[in-house]
């Protein structure tokens, strides 16, 4: 692996523990308010400094990658451009069908709390919405398909390095119970970078589906929830990020 691919590991996971002195610090200047929500709204304003900042640093150390010109085994511009469309439209499938084995199967109820704090989040910290449906979204491309999945897809088969490293993103999110769900996510996020070899496109996928999540919870959530509310499994098109 090369070692800046290790610098972005290690700024990442040190962006994800950050927020243990990072969100306090925020409180103590003020910033959040006084209110039974301060931390809240704390932490979703540290989200959007320390995602950025990482985002940064990350595309800082890919400069090299990204001055290639090296075209061997990609899809051409215009198919890899096809494959991102519908890789949106594959990764709502996946996703709807592993919610539902989940839900059918084990009994799991359908719906992500990660997702459901994360949107309570953004009604406090409109910015954070950026962070949720852009920046996350690129951040975990790059480090769990282009690095983790990529060097591991240099060694073993397909299904072996989408498996590891989909369950290393499944573990990130910390929802062990949807487990399954983020696994499919991540697998056809992988299936879509090894396809095209063109990791923005697993970017694009994953950026629109999350964002479609954002809008359906916030924007459209007044006229979604009444369809909810009789019909519960409409859910299954909303996982988690």
């Amino acid at each position: 692996m090369k070692r800046q691919y290790w610098y972005i590991i290690i700024a990442y996971i040190m962006m994800q523990l950050s927020s243990i002195p990072g969100v306090p610090l925020l409180r103590l200047s003020g910033i959040g308010g006084e209110s039974n929500t301060a931390a809240e709204a704390a932490s979703g304003y540290w989200a959007v400094i320390s995602f950025t900042l990482t985002l940064f640093l990350v595309l800082f150390w890919l400069r090299d990658d990204m001055k290639q010109r090296h075209t061997r085994d990609r899809a051409p511009l215009a198919i890899a451009w096809l494959w991102a469309i519908g890789g949106f439209f594959l990764a709502l499938i996946s996703q709807s069908v592993a919610a539902n084995i989940e839900w059918r199967i084990f009994g799991i109820e359908m719906g992500s709390e990660n997702t459901k704090r994360i949107v309570d989040i953004i009604r406090l910290t409109p910015a954070l919405v950026i962070v949720t449906s852009v920046i996350g979204p690129i951040l975990e491309e790059v480090i769990f398909r282009k690095i983790i999945f990529g060097t591991l897809y240099q060694k073993y088969n397909f299904f072996i390095a989408a498996t590891i490293s989909s369950l290393l993103f499944a573990a990130v999110h910390m929802e062990l119970e949807h487990l399954l769900l983020y696994w499919a996510m991540g697998f056809t996020f992988a299936f879509l970078y090894a396809k095209t070899r063109r990791i923005f496109v697993s970017i694009f996928a994953h950026v629109t589906m999350n964002t479609f999540v954002v809008a359906m919870q916030t924007i459209f959530a007044d006229h979604i929830e009444p369809i909810m509310h009789h019909a519960e499994k409409v859910q299954v098109i909303f996982g988690g990020f």
